[in-house]
């Protein structure tokens, strides 16, 4: 099996800055593409960036320009730096990770349990 953690999440204000940060640990032989996800309340789970294994990255719209998306392999750790945050960014963030349990295993998709990120106004 294979867990995701999330940390990093918390209060900030208006034009501020957190960093989340996603462990994966388990049995990994190799992890994919990672990514961030999150739902605000009332709303779809909605995409907010990826990142391939060779470090090609894509983020939504909303988000272009303020959000960071990195990962360290070695580590099998996935980070979002988020500046100049706006209250529309409070929501729970997802972390997702593909991953391969060993090199003969079809790759499978896992989450984390989400932090919460609150931006006041």
């Amino acid at each position: 099996q294979v867990q995701l953690m999330e940390s990093g999440g918390g209060l900030v204000q208006a034009g501020g800055s957190l960093r989340l940060s996603c462990a994966a640990s388990g049995r990994i032989f190799r992890v994919n593409a990672m990514a961030w996800y999150r739902q605000a309340p009332g709303k779809q789970r909605e995409l907010v960036a990826t990142i391939t294994s060779d470090d090609s990255t894509n983020y939504a719209d909303s988000v272009k320009g303020r959000f960071t998306i990195s990962r360290d392999n070695a580590k099998n750790m996935v980070y979002l730096q988020m500046n100049s945050l706006k209250p529309e960014d409070t929501a729970v963030y997802y972390c997702n990770a593909g991953v391969k349990e060993t090199l003969y295993r079809a790759p499978r998709d896992y989450w984390g349990q989400g932090t919460q990120v609150f931006v006041s106004s």
